[in-house]
């Protein structure tokens, strides 16, 4: 039965504890899934909409990147994958009558769990400036405004085009296109705030900024290491790939401050053995303190440059380059360093390097916890200068895996959404299009936030996301946010990004994954890139949640057109009404991409993308070889009485789509105002399990910033060590804390104090 969305706030002020769990999961997942997606979906729609999830034949799952096999289940999504169609295939809707209801202001002043559950949004709206409300606008009408506001600039570099991790291949491509077209290269994107310090990393050190494994590389590992990431919430779909591999003998190392319990034992829902039993993956935790990991890499690389035999010399001659500088820099590293770094025993080191020493494939996957700190590159690096070792690159079941979170960041990435993309990309884009591609360097999140603050940028385009929700410094991106001359968000339901406006503003409402795509030319689809470089088709299956609605494809053409008006060559109206146009421009124009259309035919699972080092062991590096580097040991440095925080997502929770209250895996039920600290620390800053705090940041320069009330929760997370829930704690993270080199947000390394306080009032 679909329920109505709520009508106000939840209370979230004295969340429920109870001890975390040790398996991710079994049949409270199932009925977890089943009662979420009919609140939203209703039975019947419900069956319809889930079984075309990842289907060859349906729909991308709109939460994470994790591939699919080529043998597909009949239920082949996750909990949290099911979490995420059911809000967008919603029945609940979001219409002109509410926005006249809720004036801005009070969207403002409302949670994003509340924004969320108020359902799609059917007409596009227009903030006028001094108005207190959005109003229903016309198409035509919205592209004209956007038309003033972009062409009335004093260079296109005032404009910033920001892209989300759910655009698909074809929009992205059309995005990218147009803002150059027009004349800048501001195109930051999510992959700014998660993955742009492996992309920096990889990039220097293999040559490709992805990831260079398959999922059968997976099944066949002989040793399989996660550090910085949880499956069992954020790629749930990973744990049938563990438990796979695990089967097959592989051993597991996992490297976190917190216990998960998704890596702590798996019960598959998909087989009678898995719900009752489930199984055990983790065979090695090493509970690390945060940003540690770099400390913990080398000094692993030093024992095993002293084991003798470890190795891999014919391919360190073949294939690498640096190495002298690398082993001299790694011979150096210290035990007494590393204990302090790291917080771990020299007998959980020695043992974590016997299982190194003992396999011949090794897969190294990570997540957030070693790409949001000051040290990620370096500390990236120093991963795959293991794995060059042992010559783990290039060989069946070993390589590098950072593990993508939205399902097409890096399918938009590869399409050209990058403030500094490669002169050969933007050659072949001038040639293909007969256009002049700026060749500066545009703005990355963090830049164009600075340069809304600053005035240097006037106009916000957003195709998709919650920008506002997910970047750093929240008080700061908010102010730099309603300086903006004009602020636009492509979407399919609300967030607080609508709330958080310049002077004008309009939501322009698209097609989500799940609605049925029909344009001039019939019905369409569009293609992602999974986190493993698969590409594949992707075909919605509803009615459209509203006549009303455009596609991603269709309002960047529109928009293009009315911006560009007849001087542009580019046939806008043609890519709107067949995608496959879109297709054939990005085989000619993106390498990997050749006769795209046909291999899409012929291929209805999808195909793979060239990957050099893992295809041929080529490295197009600069130095032709794949590069061992060599850099200082750095790891956050905490004054006494403080911790080091990082953020993070609950249970219930994508990205900063908020689905409920609760963290089931760590026991907090109806609130998210929690912060996890080890008894031990919690009681030399006298804190009792259930007394409340206000977290404050503190900076460099001497600034602070407070996020208050938060009821502290006596947990086993690493000494020194603090955790809590994001978008939440954003506003701790200043905007200048970020990683050397890719710019990241460092929001997983985060000095507080923690100042008890009263327990808010409901």
């Amino acid at each position: 039965m679909v329920s109505k969305p709520p009508a106000g706030d939840p209370v979230q002020d004295a969340p429920q504890v109870t001890p975390p769990q040790h398996a991710a999961a079994g049949l409270p997942a199932i009925g977890h899934t089943l009662r979420i997606a009919q609140e939203q979906m209703g039975a019947v729609r419900t069956a319809r909409t889930l079984l075309k999830v990842n289907q060859k034949d349906g729909f991308d799952c709109p939460g994470c990147a994790w591939p699919e096999g080529d043998k597909r289940h009949l239920a082949e999504f996750c909990e949290n994958g099911a979490k995420a169609v059911a809000e967008e295939a919603t029945l609940r809707r979001v219409t002109p009558e509410f926005f006249a209801a809720h004036p801005v202001a009070e969207l403002a002043e409302r949670s994003g769990y509340w924004l969320g559950q108020q359902g799609r949004i059917t007409e596009p709206m227009y903030l006028p400036e001094g108005a207190d409300r959005y109003e229903p606008v016309t198409w035509e009408r919205a592209f004209a405004i956007l038309a003033e506001e972009l062409t009335a600039l004093s260079s296109p570099d005032e404009a910033l085009f920001y892209t989300s991790g759910r655009t698909s291949n074809e929009a992205a491509f059309l995005l990218q296109l147009f803002a150059r077209e027009f004349g800048t290269n501001n195109l930051p994107d999510c992959s700014n705030m998660c993955h742009e310090s492996s992309g920096s990393a990889l990039t220097e050190t293999i040559g490709i900024g992805k990831g260079s494994v398959t999922l059968e590389d997976l099944h066949r590992a002989d040793l399989i290491v996660v550090a910085g990431q949880n499956p069992g919430t954020n790629h749930p779909r990973m744990l049938s790939a563990l438990e796979k591999a695990k089967a097959a003998g592989a051993r597991i190392i996992s490297v976190n401050p917190l216990p998960e319990a998704g890596l702590e034992r798996f019960k598959n829902p998909q087989t009678p053995q898995g719900m009752l039993k489930g199984a055990a993956l983790t065979d090695l935790f090493l509970q690390i303190r945060i940003g540690g990991d770099q400390a913990l890499f080398r000094l692993l690389n030093k024992l095993v440059l002293e084991t003798p035999g470890a190795v891999d010399e014919e391919f360190v001659r073949e294939h690498t380059h640096g190495f002298e500088e690398f082993a001299a820099a790694a011979g150096e590293a210290d035990w007494a360093e590393t204990f302090a770094a790291t917080g771990l025993s020299r007998a959980e080191i020695e043992r974590a390097l016997e299982m190194v020493l003992a396999s011949e494939r090794t897969i190294v996957c990570w997540a957030m916890g070693l790409t949001q700190h000051k040290h990620s590159v370096p500390t990236i690096r120093e991963v795959v200068n293991l794995l060059l070792l042992r010559g783990n690159i290039g060989r069946p079941g070993a390589g590098v895996c950072p593990v993508r979170g939205h399902s097409n960041v890096q399918g938009d990435r590869t399409m050209g959404i990058f403030e500094r993309p490669a002169p050969a990309f933007l050659d072949a884009l001038d040639k293909e299009f007969g256009i002049v591609s700026p060749r500066h360097h545009g703005f990355d999140v963090v830049r164009s936030i600075q340069a809304l603050r600053d005035g240097e940028a006037k106009v916000f385009f957003a195709m998709g996301g919650n920008f506002v929700g997910a970047t750093p410094d929240t008080e700061v991106t908010e102010a730099a946010m309603r300086r903006a001359r004009l602020t636009v968000h492509v979407s399919t339901k609300l967030n607080r990004s609508h709330a958080v406006t310049g002077a004008r503003a309009l939501i322009l409402p698209t097609l989500g994954r799940t609605d049925r795509d029909v344009q001039r030319s019939g019905r369409q689809f569009v293609t992602v890139e999974d986190s493993m470089g698969l590409v594949h088709a992707s075909r919605g299956n509803l009615p459209p949640a509203s006549p009303h609605l455009l596609s991603e494809p269709a309002i960047v053409a529109r928009m293009a057109r009315a911006v560009l008006g007849s001087a542009s060559r580019t046939p806008w109206e043609e890519f709107e009404a067949d995608y496959a146009a879109v297709r054939d421009r990005i085989a000619r124009v993106v390498p990997g991409f050749e006769d795209f259309n046909a291999r899409l035919a012929a291929n209805p699972g999808g195909f793979a993308l060239p990957h050099a080092p893992r295809d041929e062991r080529r490295f197009p590096t600069k130095t032709g070889r794949a590069n061992f580097t060599a850099a200082p040991v750095e790891y956050p440095k905490v004054p006494e009485g403080r911790l080091l925080l990082q953020t993070l997502r609950s249970h219930d929770q994508y990205n900063t789509t908020i689905y409920g209250l609760d963290d089931r895996y760590r026991g907090i039920r109806g609130g998210r105002r929690v912060v996890l600290v080890h008894p031990d620390d919690a009681a030399a800053l006298g804190l009792a399990d259930g007394a409340y705090a206000d977290l404050v940041s503190e900076w460099t320069d001497g600034s602070e910033r407070r996020a208050p009330g938060f009821r502290v929760v006596h947990y086993p997370t690493a000494r020194g060590c603090a955790a809590a829930y994001y978008p939440e704690t954003n506003v701790l993270v200043p905007l200048e804390s970020t990683a050397d080199i890719s710019n990241t947000p460092a929001s997983k390394s985060v000095i507080v104090r923690l100042e008890e306080s009263p327990q808010p009032s409901a």
